[in-house]
C-alpha cells in the first residue's frame, strides 16, 4: 500500500472519529434538554457511565444510517416522493431507538416522538461536520458529493473520454433577460455577475445575449424545442385536438410524452442529450439515459421510470431531509407572511396565494430546486458529457408575487447560491466542464383581466356568442409547472380540474383555454378548424366582440377570402401576407410579432381563435387570462424576450448584428457547441440535419 493511499485512510478515519466525537456530545446535549430522552438508569449513573452510553448510542445510529438507511430508502421508492420525505423522519428516528436498544447498558431510553427530534439534529451535525472535515480534502470531498448524488457509472468510459470538456446547460426557468440585468446590476447576482466581469471576483468567462421566443412563450414550447429541436405545432401551453378529442397540457405527464415522440418522429433523432447526457427536472427528456424528475416519463410504470431516482439519491442521506425540510417550512412560513403583507397593504396587482399554494410554492423553491442540484453535481462527478437541468423557482414565485417583486428577487438571490455551488463542484469535476446559463422565455406584469373587467375569456366568448354568462365568474386558475411537478411527486395524475380529456358540456358551445395572456377558443362540434365566414354565419356578433374589447391586442382566425387573417378594434383587418407592410393591430408587439403569428397560423391544431391580450408598449403589461400577475404564453413585454448565457470558449450564439430567434435555432446552438473542442457528437437524423443547414 502507497503513501498516499495510507494518507487517504488515515484522513478518512480522523474524519469518522471527528463525526463520531461530535454525535456523542450532540448526544449528551440533548439528553440534557429534552425530558424524554434519557442516558442514565432512573437512580442516576456516573458521568463517565452516561458519556460511555453516548458514545456506543451513537456509534450504533452512526453505522445503522450508513449501512441500513440506504437500503430503507431504496425500497421505499415505490411510494410516491414527497410521503418518503416526511418518512425520512420517522426512519431516522426508529434507527435511533434501535441504537439505544443495541446498547449494552441498556439504560437508554427515547419516547418516539423525541426520537424522530434527536435523529433529525443528530443527523444534520454529523452531516455537517463531515462536510466541513471533507471539504479540506479534494478527494474526500469529491467522493463525499459523488457518494451523495448516487450517479455511479454502470461501466467505465472510454479512454480519452474524459479529457474533452462537458456541458452542463442550467435553465431559469422564467427568468427574462431584463430581469437578469437588473439583478446582476442590483448585485443580487454576484456569482452571475462574476461571470460577466461586473462585481467582486469578476473574471469574465462568459458573454449574454438574448433571445426570442415563438408565440408560445411558455416551458412546453420552449424546452421542447431547445431539447429536442423542434416545437412545431404546440401554439400554447393548453389546447383541444378536435381530431383525439383531447385537451393538451404540456405539464401532464401524458401530453409531455407525446409531444416529445412527435417532435422525436419529426426531427428522426433523439434530442440534444442523446450522448451520454442526463436530464434534470424537466419537462422533456432531450433523449438522455440518465432521468430524474423528468415529466415526459413520470407517466410510466415500473422499473423502466427512472423519473423519481433522483429523490432516492438525495433522500439517502438523512441530513439531506433534515436541511430541506427545515428550508421548506421556513419559506412556507415566508410565503405566508408575504402574501399576508401584500393583503394588508392591499397590494394591487395581487392574486390569491392561499390554499396549498405555499406549499407547492416551497416545493418548487426547496425540494425541487435542492433535488436537482443535488443530481447536477452527482452527474459531473460522474463525468456526464452533457446535462440539461430546469429550476424553476422564480418562475413559480413570479406568477403570483410579480416579476420584480422583493419576493421573486429573494429566490434569484437564493438561484445565485446554487450556481456558486455548481462553479465550486466543478473544480472537484473529473472533467473540465463548460456551464452555458440561459432561460426558457421571460414573464411580463401586469393584473388579470378578470380583475380589471370582472370576467374571464370564457365569459367573454359566451357573451359574444349569445350564450348565458353564469352571475358567479370562474377564475382560470395557474398551470404552473410546479403545480404538475408535485402532482408528479405524489404520482397523483397530472389533470386539471375542468380539463380532463372533452369537457362535459354541449357540444355545440365553445372550448375555451387560456395559457398566459394568449386564449384559444375552439369550437368542439366542427371537425375542421373553422373560418371566419363560418364563425360570423354562427355567431355573427363573437369576432367583433373579441376585437373590440379593450383587454384584447389582437384576433387570428382563418379566413377563406385571405387566409390568415388579423382582427383588431375599430374594424381593423389585415391578411397576414401584409402585416410586413401594415402591422396593424401588432403594430404595438414589436419586430418579430408578424412571423410568430404566420408561423403559429400554419400549425395543424392552431384553435379555431386565438385571442392575445392587450399589451402596454410603455410599461411592458399585458392582462393574464390565468390568475397570475406575472404571465406569459403569448406576446407582449418581456414574457418573450429571455437569454443566453455562454462562456467566451464556445463560438458566439449569433453572428455581430444578428437576433437569435425562436427555441429551434437554440437548439441548433446548442448542438453547436456540443460538438466544438470535441464534445459529445449529437447523432444526425434527417431532420435534424435539415435544421442544421440553415444559418445558427
Amino acid at each position: 500500500m502507497g503513501k498516499e493511499r495510507w494518507r487517504r485512510v488515515g484522513s478518512a478515519v480522523w474524519r469518522s472519529v471527528a463525526v463520531w466525537a461530535v454525535s456523542t456530545l450532540t448526544m449528551l446535549v440533548l439528553a440534557g434538554i429534552l425530558p424524554d430522552f434519557r442516558l442514565q438508569s432512573t437512580d442516576g449513573d456516573s458521568a463517565t457511565s452516561i458519556a460511555v452510553t453516548a458514545a456506543l448510542g451513537a456509534g450504533a445510529f452512526g453505522v445503522l444510517s450508513s449501512v441500513v438507511w440506504p437500503l430503507l430508502v431504496r425500497a421505499l421508492l415505490l411510494v410516491p416522493a414527497l410521503v418518503l420525505g416526511v418518512l425520512v423522519f420517522f426512519l431516522n428516528g426508529s434507527l435511533l431507538i434501535l441504537a439505544l436498544r443495541l446498547d449494552p447498558s441498556g439504560q437508554s431510553e427515547a419516547a418516539p416522538e423525541t426520537a424522530v427530534v434527536v435523529a433529525a439534529v443528530m443527523s444534520a451535525v454529523a452531516s455537517a461536520t463531515g462536510g466541513a472535515l471533507a471539504v479540506r480534502d479534494d478527494d474526500a470531498y469529491r467522493r463525499r458529493l459523488y457518494r451523495l448524488s448516487d450517479r455511479r457509472r454502470r461501466q467505465a468510459p472510454p479512454p480519452g473520454a474524459l479529457s474533452a470538456p462537458g456541458t452542463v446547460f442550467l435553465q431559469l426557468d422564467g427568468v427574462g433577460h431584463d430581469v437578469l440585468v437588473d439583478a446582476i446590476g442590483r448585485g443580487l447576482m454576484p456569482t452571475v455577475a462574476a461571470w460577466l466581469g461586473e462585481g467582486p471576483g469578476a473574471r469574465t468567462t462568459h458573454r449574454l445575449a438574448p433571445w426570442r421566443t415563438d408565440w408560445s412563450s411558455q416551458t412546453g414550447a420552449s424546452q421542447l424545442g431547445i431539447l429536442h429541436g423542434s416545437n412545431h405545432d404546440v401554439p400554447a401551453f393548453r389546447w383541444y385536438e378536435k381530431d383525439t378529442r383531447e385537451i393538451v397540457v404540456c405539464n401532464r405527464p401524458t401530453s409531455a410524452a407525446e409531444l416529445q415522440r412527435r417532435a422525436i418522429e419529426r426531427t428522426g433523432d433523439g434530442g440534444l442529450l442523446t450522448v451520454d447526457g442526463a436530464s434534470r427536472g424537466n419537462l422533456f427528456s432531450g433523449g438522455a439515459e440518465q432521468l430524474a424528475l423528468v415529466l415526459s416519463v413520470a407517466a410510466r410504470r415500473g422499473r423502466e421510470n427512472r423519473s423519481r431516482a433522483g429523490y432516492f439519491a438525495y433522500f439517502s442521506d438523512p441530513a439531506n431531509a433534515v436541511r430541506t425540510a427545515l428550508s421548506f417550512v421556513a419559506d412556507v412560513g415566508r410565503e405566508i407572511g408575504e402574501s399576508t403583507r401584500a393583503r394588508l397593504r392591499k397590494q394591487r396587482p395581487r392574486v390569491g396565494r392561499g390554499g396549498l399554494y405555499p406549499f407547492i410554492r416551497a416545493f418548487a423553491t426547496v425540494i425541487e430546486r435542492d433535488v436537482v442540484v443535488a443530481a447536477v453535481i452527482g452527474d459531473m462527478f460522474a463525468g456526464r458529457a452533457s446535462v440539461y437541468a430546469d429550476l424553476v423557482a422564480y418562475d413559480e414565485v413570479a406568477h403570483h408575487s410579480g416579476p420584480r417583486s422583493r419576493d421573486a428577487e429573494k429566490v434569484l438571490q437564493r438561484l445565485d447560491r446554487s450556481l456558486a455551488l455548481i462553479e465550486q463542484v466543478a473544480e472537484h469535476a473529473p472533467r473540465a466542464y463548460r456551464v452555458v446559463l440561459l432561460s426558457d422565455h421571460g414573464q411580463s406584469p401586469g393584473e388579470t383581466f378578470h380583475a380589471r373587467y370582472g370576467l374571464g375569456l370564457g365569459e367573454l366568448v359566451r357573451a359574444g356568442c349569445g350564450l348565458p354568462v353564469p352571475r358567479k365568474v370562474r377564475r382560470t386558475h395557474s398551470g404552473a409547472e410546479a403545480r404538475a411537478a408535485v402532482r408528479a411527486a405524489l404520482r397523483r395524475p397530472v389533470e386539471e380540474g375542468g380539463e380532463q380529456f372533452l369537457p362535459a358540456r354541449p357540444p355545440s358551445e365553445p372550448i375555451v383555454l387560456a395559457s398566459g395572456n394568449l386564449g384559444l377558443v375552439s369550437f368542439p362540434d366542427v371537425p375542421h378548424r373553422m373560418s371566419r365566414e363560418e364563425i360570423d354565419a354562427r355567431h355573427p356578433a363573437l369576432l367583433t366582440t373579441l376585437a373590440n374589447h379593450p383587454g384584447v391586442g389582437f384576433v387570428l382566425v382563418r379566413s377563406e377570402e385571405h387566409g390568415g387573417l388579423v382582427l383588431g378594434a375599430h374594424g381593423a383587418e389585415i391578411p397576414l401576407d401584409e402585416l410586413d407592410d401594415d402591422p396593424g393591430p401588432l403594430a404595438d408587439f414589436g419586430p418579430g410579432a408578424a412571423d410568430a403569428v404566420r408561423r403559429t397560423h400554419s400549425f395543424p391544431h392552431v384553435a379555431d381563435i386565438m385571442v392575445n391580450s392587450w399589451y402596454d408598449p410603455e410599461d411592458g403589461e399585458v392582462l393574464a387570462f390565468e390568475e397570475q400577475i406575472g404571465s406569459h404564453g403569448g406576446l407582449g413585454g418581456a414574457q418573450g424576450r429571455p437569454f443566453l448565457m455562454s462562456p467566451l470558449t464556445l463560438s458566439p450564439p449569433v453572428g455581430a448584428g444578428e437576433e437569435l430567434v425562436g427555441a429551434e435555432q437554440v437548439h441548433r446552438v446548442l448542438r453547436r457547441w456540443l460538438r466544438e473542442d470535441d464534445g459529445p457528437q449529437v447523432p444526425v437524423g434527417d431532420g435534424a440535419a435539415l435544421d442544421d443547414r440553415r444559418p445558427a
